[in-house]
């Protein structure tokens, strides 16, 4: 069966990572970095191709994707990869290939910041580097010269410039050959450059900070607003990366499951570096509950199988047999390995990737063209219904306390969740918390659209909610006339337990039970899940604009010499707003605890 590049694309995640598209035997035929995978991914299939890259798309049975938490770790795990695997359609080094490196040379009043490839470091200037390719080389060269303005022109151009060139119109240069900036000035600012390359940017943040405090002094408020602009930008500059910590050897379990489906990746780090992801489909086939089956499945992994037992495993679920399972890794690897769920810092981001990773996974394994086929067939026999239903759509509600209701209304067809249809109603004047009000005034609008011949009608309406919402969507449809669209509640169980819902076929009074391997009950939790994910999110987004007011003297616990500290390190409270709440318990005076309120306050 061909690859379905669109059903795939509908799955994949704007995240940064990287993707081994594979043949039908499994193997790799190229390995790829991308900042949004979903962008770089959907170009191999539309619009024009050159020859050999239509050659690689005709080949493709399958991708596999890895989620990273920036393009830099992306391309370590990209270039880690393709020397392991050598693909066929990679560019593949050789071991005597020069290496890129960025060069200042020491002939010149103002020197470039240059790529430049050799084999060995000569003596005619500094060289910083080498890098793992030559786009990293144009990246941080790009980067620098923004923040910086250090020149990028060829001496031979520089040494005939009468007036200054576009990069300086564009704030990418200083302008000193046409003696725009005086030589100490520009080496000072090319000084700051090359420590920032070699990893000391907190110490230029620092000088910076106290340039910009000063010319604040002065009055030069021009000055210090363009020091701010590079304490700014430097601040994004140092954005912890959360996997190539330099040390450190841990394996990293993550399980994702849904109705119907489950995923467990496993994250491997050696010294510190991400080496890459693999995805398992286990079968549950006795419903363990997740720290069971993620303890069985770490028990078969390693002692079942002669595989390396690193230091330290994580697992997204506590185990239920923490103890033995160490005491037995310790056993066949002759050493202390620790096994444990509870994680900070670094650690703690291993962790949220691996789980990040399951969960892509699973909504690829969800969405295969076979497995929705599949679910909406047995869907219309539990039904009895005289055809496959082609359209279903799904309602529900979301708030806090009544603040901020939304619902949502997603669509599923036969390629999956159908985005492009979704949709979002910001409810208003109903009382707060009367989830049946926001049900009525959400389908009201929806099918009244229908009515004035906008849209497509589903051929069955989900509610969840159970009997009061199902009789909400019959009033509603009694109103307005509907006719032909079937109707579904979905109660939750005592214990909200998946499996355990009641269904209500178009009237209260008519129940359907279905077995919990049932893929027509998969298919109804799956649609009720995305409807319920995509109201809170629908939700937060409002609650959390109508909050957005916030200012640093509203924060308990911020006073005014912790103020000072932030606006300090961050350039201003646009920086500090900007701020991860990793960064902002990098500031002097601010604990974990706290940078975690500051970031709550200012976003929600």
């Amino acid at each position: 069966m061909s690859f379905d590049s669109r059903q795939f694309l509908d799955t994949i995640t704007e995240s940064p990572g990287v993707y081994r598209m594979l043949d039908e035997q499994g193997e790799t035929l190229y390995v790829g970095k991308a900042r949004r995978l979903k962008a770089r991914l959907a170009s191999y299939f539309r619009g024009t191709l050159n020859t050999k890259t239509q050659a690689l798309v005709s080949r493709i049975a399958d991708i596999q994707v890895t989620v990273t938490n920036s393009e830099t770790e992306a391309l370590l795990l990209e270039q880690t990869l393709i020397k392991e695997q050598r693909p066929p359609y990679n560019i593949l080094l050789r071991d005597d290939k020069s290496y890129p490196f960025v060069f200042v040379t020491d002939r010149h009043p103002y020197p470039a910041l240059e790529y430049k490839r050799a084999r060995t470091r000569h003596g005619d200037g500094r060289y910083l580097g080498p890098y793992p390719s030559s786009g990293a080389v144009r990246e941080s060269l790009s980067l620098m010269q923004k923040i910086f303005r250090i020149r990028n022109c060829e001496d031979s151009v520089f040494a005939h410039r009468s007036r200054p060139c576009l990069q300086y119109q564009i704030g990418r240069c200083s302008a000193p050959c046409v003696g725009y900036i005086d030589e100490d000035d520009y080496r000072r600012d090319l000084e700051h450059a090359v420590q920032c390359l070699e990893g000391k940017s907190e110490m230029v943040t620092q000088e910076l900070t106290r340039d910009m405090e000063a010319a604040s002094q002065a009055l030069d408020f021009e000055e210090a607003a363009r020091l701010r602009d590079q304490i700014q930008q430097l601040r994004q500059l140092q954005q912890r990366q959360f996997v190539d910590t330099g040390s450190g050897d841990a394996d990293i379990f993550a399980l994702a499951s849904r109705p119907g489906a489950l995923c467990i990746s496993v994250l491997s780090v050696r010294g510190g570096r991400l080496l890459g992801a693999r995805h398992h489909t286990p079968s549950n086939g006795l419903d363990l509950t997740p720290d069971t089956l993620l303890g069985d499945f770490i028990s078969q992994y390693y002692l079942g199988q002669a595989r390396e037992i690193p230091a330290e495993i994580i697992t997204s679920h506590a185990l239920t047999d923490t103890d033995l399972i160490a005491r037995a890794l310790e056993t066949r690897a002759g050493k202390r390995v620790r096994v444990t769920a509870r994680v900070r810092g670094h650690r703690a981001q291993w962790q949220e990737l691996a789980r990040t990773n399951a969960e892509q996974q699973l909504s690829s394994q969800l969405a295969s063209q076979s497995q929705l086929a599949q679910r909406f067939a047995a869907l219309g026999d539990a039904l009895s219904l005289e055809r496959v239903p082609a359209r279903l759509e799904c309602f529900d509600i979301s708030h806090s306390h009544g603040e901020a209701t939304v619902a949502s209304c997603v669509v599923f067809d036969a390629n999956g969740p159908r985005k492009s249809d979704y949709r979002r109603f910001n409810i208003k004047n109903i009382e707060a918390g009367d989830d049946y009000a926001a049900m009525r005034q959400a389908l009201t609008r929806r099918f009244k659209r229908l009515k004035d011949g906008e849209g497509e009608a589903p051929d069955l309406l989900i509610v969840d909610g159970g009997k009061g919402q199902l009789n909400m969507a019959r009033e509603v449809f009694a109103e307005l006339g509907i006719e032909g669209v079937g109707l579904i509640g979905v109660a939750k169980g005592t214990t909200r337990k998946a499996g355990l819902e009641t269904l209500f076929i178009e009237t209260p009074d008519r129940t359907l039970d279905l077995d919990t391997s049932s893929p027509a009950l998969h298919l109804l939790q799956h649609i009720r899940d995305e409807s319920h994910r995509f109201a809170i999110t629908g939700h937060r987004t409002r609650r959390d604009k109508a909050r957005r007011t916030s200012t640093l003297q509203d924060i308990p616990g911020v006073g005014p010499r912790r103020r000072r500290e932030l606006l300090r390190f961050f350039g201003g409270l646009q920086g500090v707003r900007q701020a991860s709440r990793e960064e902002l318990a990098r500031v002097p005076g601010i604990s974990a605890t706290l940078a975690e309120s500051i970031h709550r306050a200012l976003h929600g």
